[in-house]
């Protein structure tokens, strides 16, 4: 099982990554990695328990510490959504990496729902 931004949504948010690739660009971030067509995908990770294939959203670099970055806009999954963003979160703070969130207008709710869910209310998203 294959859980990178579910199929459906990753089409109808290939925009809002690209806008939020912008965003990241402009606040001094490099080397970045997208899971979007044109862009270079990040590396995917395994998980050993149930052999599932988890890719970050985006990836990128700042201060020689790396990223990861997470879209979250309303999904019809989102027991797959919490659980990629707990096994994100825990790699990360693994490897001295930072985890955040990207969110826009209209999902800021839905958003912090899922965080208090999984009780990752530390989380900040940033909101574009």
């Amino acid at each position: 099982m294959l859980i990178t931004m579910i199929e459906t949504d990753k089409i109808e948010n290939t925009a809002f990554i690209k806008k939020s690739i912008g965003y990241l660009e402009s606040r001094g971030f490099t080397n970045i990695k997208a899971d979007v067509t044109d862009c270079e995908i990040p590396k995917s990770y395994i998980r050993k328990n149930t052999g599932d294939k988890v890719t970050p959203d985006i990836v990128a670099m700042k201060n020689g510490r790396k990223y990861f970055f997470e879209i979250s806009l309303k999904s019809d999954k989102p027991k797959l959504l919490k659980s990629k963003w707990l096994f994100l979160d825990t790699l990360s703070r693994m490897n001295s990496n930072r985890f955040r969130i990207i969110t826009t207008k209209g999902h800021f709710k839905f958003t912090d729902t899922m965080l208090e869910d999984i009780n990752l209310t530390n989380k900040t998203p940033i909101k574009i």
